[in-house]
């Protein structure tokens, strides 16, 4: 990764004939993200909600959002350098962060919601699963455009009822 002060420039031309050098380049060596998150240092991580239960509690973590350039796409596939949130989760009884997140949304992104969109992948871990397992999404063995789009659709279908289901309160039944 690269670090939020990094600065990008092409160098300056050498004065040989042919095109200037256009390739954007960094002003010092890419870092780990886990080299980041300790110079970071523990107060820069604030507690956040990023989850709530099926009981209405609510459910913290500690996370640093921070804006940098992942190194991969500039150094080796020399594409131009793309800021993105880094979320780093780092509990307050662990040694070393715990996990790590790349997130495209917009720079004004709030730090609560990067938290709460980085810890729904097991949610949708478990949709999948539904979709594949109990719907069955992987079923599908036609050759042609419509028939998928018409298959997932109706497997998309089912999946919304049953999770409306899921989150409907019980009906009172008459005694």
């Amino acid at each position: 990764m690269f670090a939020p002060e990094t600065h990008f420039r092409a160098p300056e031309p050498s004065g040989r004939r042919g095109r200037p050098p256009s390739r954007l380049r960094p002003d010092r060596r890419p870092e780990s993200v886990r080299a980041l998150a300790e110079r970071l240092g523990r107060s820069a991580f604030r507690t956040l909600v990023c989850r709530r239960t099926a009981g209405g509690g609510r459910v913290r973590g500690r996370f640093a959002c921070l804006r940098v350039v992942a190194a991969h796409p500039v150094e080796r596939d020399h594409q131009a350098p793309r800021r993105e949130w880094l979320i780093i989760e780092w509990p307050a009884h662990e040694e070393a962060p715990i996990d790590y997140w790349l997130s495209n949304l917009p720079e004004g992104a709030a730090p609560g919601r990067l938290a709460r969109l980085a810890r729904l992948r097991w949610t949708i871990e478990l949709d999948y699963r539904q979709l594949k397992g109990e719907l069955g999404l992987d079923h599908y063995e036609g050759r042609s455009w419509l028939g998928w789009r018409n298959h997932t659709a109706l497997v998309s279908a089912a999946h919304g009822f049953l999770t409306l289901e899921r989150l409907r309160p019980k009906a009172r039944r008459p005694a």
